[in-house]
């Protein structure tokens, strides 16, 4: 045969579905940012998108954002408007988990098909340049004082850095009911806010934050990890004295109704996409830790943080 007709043989099995979705030179991924712009789910999202074109497992992809209630309006979207659609994708984590635990939407992440787990990153606390504030022992003395007066910002309600926040003040002896927790639609309103002073303390993934720690338009307080991050100088809770570590990831999902071939395949573009020279390069600069976990351990995975999210919200008297 010759290679043009060998070629034009091969077009016309992709486009009669003769070959598996992961070899198809025309997928359109479809990614849902169930997020405003500017914070750690869209910057994953168009991360991977990017890194799935540089593999070349996906011709092109296309962004919808759509922010609020610890992505459950996005979650609502997608669970209802890519019903069997094998090339829609979702960007999801640990905020979406303790966003359904506190706010009880409607729709269920149970609809979607669970992917894959891409990286896990740790929340860090900081601090408006011009604050009256210089450590974190100074906010908890304040917080000790009076509770409503320390505004702390962040994602949506059920966010890790919420969940953080009130193990704090539980850790130092404050009541969590009382801590004055102001939730943003996305990253970039939250940054806003803390760049502009509008809030006490600010809180979010250390990606977020690094380019304006190291141009000293804000401070760090302390990282949420268990040790100081390697090559970040900034104190833990712990090392504070403050007996709070927490953890946040993000993964992917894909759309309700698809098929376990189809589900198959869509995994394997993602795995394909993460080990691309461009995902590598997008943990580099986010300072992400790789994490990647898929099929029923995914799953597992996923049950068994629900699990664990409501019981430290439980404990923190957040729900």
């Amino acid at each position: 045969m010759r290679r043009d007709d060998f070629l034009k043989s091969l077009a016309a099995l992709a486009v009669a579905g003769g070959l598996p979705l992961a070899a198809r030179a025309s997928t359109n991924i479809k990614m849902m940012i169930p997020a405003n712009p500017g914070g750690g789910w869209d910057t994953t999202g168009r991360a991977l998108g990017k890194a799935m074109q540089s593999a070349g497992v996906a011709s092109a992809v296309s962004y919808d954002n759509k922010g609020g209630a610890a992505g459950a309006i996005g979650l609502a979207q997608f669970v209802n408007g890519s019903k069997g659609d094998p090339n829609a994708l979702m960007v999801m984590g640990a905020v979406m988990l303790g966003g359904i635990i506190t706010g009880k939407p409607p729709v269920s992440l149970s609809q979607a098909t669970p992917i894959a787990r891409l990286t896990s990153e740790y929340n860090v606390f900081v601090l408006p340049a011009n604050s009256p504030f210089k450590t974190m022992k100074d906010v908890i003395e304040q917080l000790k004082k009076d509770p409503g007066s320390v505004k702390w910002g962040g994602g949506s309600r059920g966010s890790t850095e919420h969940i953080a926040a009130a193990m704090i003040a539980r850790e130092v002896g404050v009541d969590p009911a009382r801590i004055n927790y102001v939730a943003f639609r996305g990253g970039g309103e939250a940054t806003a806010a803390i760049l502009g002073g509008n809030v006490t303390v600010g809180g979010s993934g250390l990606s977020e934050f690094a380019e304006y720690i190291s141009t000293g338009k804000m401070k760090a307080l302390a990282v949420t990890s268990p040790t100081r991050l390697k090559g970040v100088n900034i104190p833990t809770l712990i090392e504070q004295g403050i007996n709070v570590s927490l953890g946040n990831w993000r993964g992917v999902y894909g759309a309700p109704g698809i098929s376990a071939e189809q589900r198959r395949a869509l995994t394997e573009l993602v795995l394909k996409a993460v080990k691309s020279k461009a995902w590598t390069e997008a943990l580099d600069k986010n300072a992400w830790t790789p994490a990647v976990l898929a099929g029923p351990e995914f799953e597992k995975f996923v049950d068994d943080e629900f699990a664990s999210l409501r019981a430290t919200m439980v404990k923190s008297g957040m729900v």
